[in-house]
């Protein structure tokens, strides 16, 4: 499956790719495909302390990023 092939804002799993994920982002009739996180680390958005150091790191309640950045969709996972 290319990533022409994946819906438009529908993040998915990279298998065995270089990042975590891969997203075909669609924004004004402008289409991106942004790969983002690492697939070496583990997501652990459970723990409170972990989320609200990585938000404030990333700025994500601060001025949003449009959909075409690998910012916003990292910090949409979180």
């Amino acid at each position: 499956m290319s990533t022409q092939d994946l819906p438009c804002n529908s993040p998915r799993r990279t298998p065995g790719g270089s990042k975590k994920f891969v997203v075909r982002a669609c924004q004004n009739g402008q289409s991106k495909t942004i790969r983002y996180g690492d697939p070496d680390m583990t997501i652990k958005k459970g723990n409170p302390a972990r989320r609200r150091s990585f938000r404030a790191r990333h700025a994500c309640d601060s001025k949003p990023p449009g959909k075409l950045t690998a910012r916003y969709w990292s910090c949409k996972n979180w």
